[in-house]
């Protein structure tokens, strides 16, 4: 039997996950993560663990380090950003994400915020709520182009979507052509540099993981390469924009605005440059939270984490890392 801490804020004990890791022969601890925790608090609770299900977790070199049991971490996610892949491989331990679990919640909240950005619903709703009436005109979706950075499973099924309200679809990616299955998503979908993507684009929706190569890769020449009307929304991770060239873009109008659900710093913080800029709205990174996504985060997490324990797991991340 293998003991299992869960963090992930969501599963609770009895419940569904649970239920599965138990009836798989293991104990189970839960220690839901709700705001930042202090690294020693993650070494304690980590202590005689097998296996950990986890949100965002910041599984550093440290931290494995001082977890000598440890031998396998499922993300209940995609992104795996807080997770030092290369460490967990150099200590035999397996690391899983879960791939395309939440895909169509990110698809359809990114088309909830490209037509709240574009009929401006939340400073209409805002100002009524200040008393006003506010009746500016907005655009339609239709007959727009949408720039993709990213390709992966909510990408793909964002230009679905966005293809049925109309829009012409960009994106630029990493991923090599025979790769792609552009089958996906049907034909319209054009590939082209982020130059281009940028200079075309009437909104700009990033799809693509946080690492070093995408760290503030939207930045000032970034802005100033995107159309004075463009829209930027972010569903992926804050630290791929900049948020203080971002804030100036959009106060000097090199771009209208953007729709963020994620930034650098979460909670966004009293200082955040993000602030009282009327025409970037800030959400608090839900994309992937809805009721059907985190069930089947929460069974499929489970299921990898017995396979991985097991030596069978399906979406180890650094299966190719070198020890």
């Amino acid at each position: 039997m293998s003991r299992v801490l869960i963090t992930t804020d969501y599963l609770r004990p009895g419940d569904e996950a649970d239920l599965y890791l138990r009836g798989a022969g293991h104990e189970t601890v839960h220690l839901p993560m709700t705001g930042k925790r202090n690294p020693d608090e993650l070494v304690a609770a980590l202590q005689g663990v097998d296996a950990a299900l986890i949100a965002n977790e910041p599984m550093t070199a440290a931290v494995f380090e001082q977890a000598p049991s440890l031998r396998v971490v499922v993300r209940t996610g995609v992104g795996y950003d807080s997770v030092d892949v290369a460490a967990a491989a150099r200590l035999g331990i397996t690391v899983s994400n879960l791939p395309g679990v939440n895909a169509n919640a990110v698809a359809e909240y990114t088309l909830g915020l490209l037509l709240a950005a574009a009929r401006r619903l939340v400073q209409s709703a805002t100002g009524v709520a200040a008393g006003g009436w506010p009746r500016a005109d907005g655009h339609e979706l239709r007959g727009a182009t949408l720039g993709l950075i990213g390709y992966g499973a909510s990408a793909r099924l964002v230009a679905t979507l966005a293809r049925a309200f109309g829009m012409t679809v960009l994106c630029t990616t990493s991923v090599p052509a025979d790769e792609r299955g552009e089958s996906a998503t049907g034909e319209g979908v054009r590939f082209v540099g982020l130059d281009d993507l940028l200079a075309s684009s009437d909104y700009v929706s990033v799809h693509t993981a946080l690492t070093e190569r995408s760290r503030g890769l939207l930045g000032a020449a970034a802005f100033r390469a995107m159309k004075p009307t463009a829209v930027l929304v972010n569903t992926a991770r804050g630290p791929i924009v900049d948020e203080d060239a971002l804030a100036a873009a959009v106060r000097g109008g090199e771009i209208a605005g953007a729709a963020l659900d994620v930034a650098c710093t979460e909670p966004l913080p009293e200082d955040s440059p993000l602030r009282g800029v009327g025409d970037i709205v800030v959400y608090s990174h839900m994309a992937g939270q809805t009721a059907e996504a985190r069930a089947a985060a929460a069974l499929e997490g489970a299921a990898e984490l017995v396979r991985s324990l097991a030596g069978e797991a399906r979406f180890a991340v650094n299966a190719g890392v070198p020890a």
